[in-house]
């Protein structure tokens, strides 16, 4: 015997479905397991969600807060330190949108921006579609460029 052929014991595992509704000797007739009258009890009965049997139900017991703004723009941040190591480790001269993806820092259709964190030893070329004021300074202090896309 080994795990790949353990099976439970003769009679342990009943697979049968329950039969409701019958007849009494079965045990499951009459009511057919749903008790005495309520709204559970009927055909056609689903709770929707979040109802509390009548009681004010949760969602609209707690206070509304905050909101969504529509108009925000949201960018994958890649510091300067993550584009210092691409160039020790992958030899990595420009950045733009096709490097970012193929190193796994953004997804195709992710919107970049370049944070300043870190710091840059050598002069790179980057193009991406939004700087922090620290990362501008950073990248062109080396002699870098900073292209908005």
């Amino acid at each position: 015997m080994n795990l790949s052929n353990l099976k439970p014991a003769e009679g342990s595992v009943k697979n049968a479905k329950k039969r409701l509704g019958r007849g009494q000797g079965s045990g499951k007739g009459g009511t057919s397991t749903k008790g005495h009258k309520g709204a559970q009890s009927r055909s056609g009965y689903s709770a929707k969600r979040g109802f509390e049997g009548g009681q004010m139900p949760l969602q609209r017991r707690l206070p509304k807060f905050g909101f969504k703004n529509i108009n925000r723009v949201e960018y994958v941040g890649v510091n300067l330190d993550v584009l210092q190591k691409l160039i020790d480790d992958k030899k990595v001269a420009a950045f733009d949108k096709e490097v970012f993806i193929k190193y796994g820092l953004a997804s195709k259709n992710d919107l970049v921006k370049i944070l300043g964190r870190g710091e840059l030893k050598s002069k790179i070329e980057v193009k991406a579609h939004a700087f922090s004021a620290s990362a501008i300074t950073a990248i062109e202090a080396k002699g870098g460029a900073a292209i908005k896309l």
